[in-house]
């Protein structure tokens, strides 16, 4: 399983999102799980990354909160929460799209 976490320069939910992965990942029995942070630089990465915004989830370079939104923008992202918008999705929420993702990928429905 490839991980990922896109951020941009100065993103101020990068180091949260870092550590909220790392959270999510030990939390669904993936403790032993590696991530990449890639930092998305230029107008070009982000086009050819078609990246939504920072910070971004990916594993096995699918976004894990795609919305259809993803046209190469260098911008922050916003998730809605239940405390409302902040620069990370709420825990559970990081922790489900993961599951759900690994389902996917195993072949299982959820």
């Amino acid at each position: 399983m490839d991980v990922q976490l896109l951020v941009i320069p100065d993103c101020p939910g990068a180091d949260e999102a870092a550590s909220l992965l790392r959270t999510a990942l030990d939390d669904i029995g993936l403790a032993e799980a590696r991530f990449t942070v890639s930092v998305i630089d230029s107008d070009e990465k982000a086009r050819t990354r078609r990246f939504a915004g920072s910070p971004a989830f990916l594993v096995d370079g699918v976004d894990l909160f795609a919305s259809g939104g993803g046209h190469g923008s260098r911008a922050c992202r916003v998730y809605p929460t239940l405390d409302g918008p902040r620069n990370v999705p709420a825990l559970p929420d990081l922790r489900r799209a993961l599951k759900e993702h690994a389902a996917r990928a195993a072949g299982v429905r959820s």
